[in-house]
């Protein structure tokens, strides 16, 4: 990478780590922030001590977003308890053009349940991090008139969520063979790391044409892929990665990891 691209990228994780420790109820990109035909992403979260603090570091990525790229942001914090659960607002993924998820187990309503799939059933693209494989899968019944989906993780995903490693150790990260020249990866330097995150087990994924471009590793444990892209059947672009520790924000590598999903996922990069 050039020193140019260093600085930039410099500059977008230090605008991520500024906004970290900042609750925001919803971010909205200024009118003048972004051209009226920029890409619109919605991204969906939730406060939740269990989740990561995505509710602090979403609302930082997106600002990255708008700031450095000139996309139009909108976060979108839910409300309501886990199994009965809503997203204000979660019209606006009628107009959106790539929809961003970092939540947990959480149960909504026939009719929100209703946008999104009617927006993942029209083959729109989907960028999802770490506790999104398991989004919508509850452990206890939903409230009545709300609804799960297990099968969220298998069908748009790809994978089923197997449990984690041991806390402590983290996750050692390194390129998928054979990806290290993934488009994907350019820019993403070093390719290996440590991640404080714990290790997220998945292997095997539930489609097997995925296209994996990391793997994690945790002592014994090895080849557990974290990050892949897929294509849904109904033609939908899907990049997810179970990396999205709070820190793991303060990696370059991994800031750069996210901006390329996004611009694979609007089709700006292949």
């Amino acid at each position: 990478m050039d020193n140019a691209s260093n600085k930039l990228l410099a500059s977008q994780c230090a605008v991520v780590a500024a906004v970290l420790a900042v609750s925001v109820i919803m971010l909205w990109t200024a009118p003048a922030a972004a051209e009226e035909d920029a890409p619109f992403i919605v991204i969906l979260t939730a406060e939740d001590p269990q989740n990561y603090q995505a509710y602090e570091t979403m609302p930082a990525f997106a600002e990255m977003l708008r700031r450095e790229h000139g996309y139009r942001v909108k976060v979108i914090f839910g409300e309501g308890e886990p199994d009965a659960f809503r997203f204000p607002g979660l019209e606006a993924l009628e107009e959106a053009d790539l929809l961003v998820v970092f939540f947990r187990r959480r149960a909504l309503s026939p009719e929100q349940f209703g946008i999104l799939r009617d927006y993942l059933g029209s083959g729109k693209p989907l960028v999802a991090l770490r506790t999104a494989n398991h989004a919508f899968s509850l452990r206890e019944d939903p409230a009545e008139g709300y609804e799960d989906w297990w099968d969220f993780v298998p069908d748009i995903l790809g994978c089923e969520a197997q449990g984690w490693g041991v806390v402590e150790l983290g996750t050692a990260v390194t390129a998928a063979p054979g990806a290290e020249d993934h488009p994907l990866l350019e820019g993403v330097e070093p390719l290996d790391w440590q991640s404080e995150g714990v290790l997220y087990r998945v292997d095997p994924l539930v489609d097997e044409d995925a296209d994996v471009l990391l793997m994690g590793a945790m002592d014994d444990v090895a080849g557990e892929p974290i990050a892949w892209t897929r294509t849904t059947a109904h033609g939908g672009r899907v990049f997810y990665t179970s990396l999205g520790y709070p820190s793991d924000f303060e990696q370059p590598q991994f800031v750069r990891l996210l901006i390329n999903g996004v611009q694979w996922a609007l089709g700006e990069a292949e």
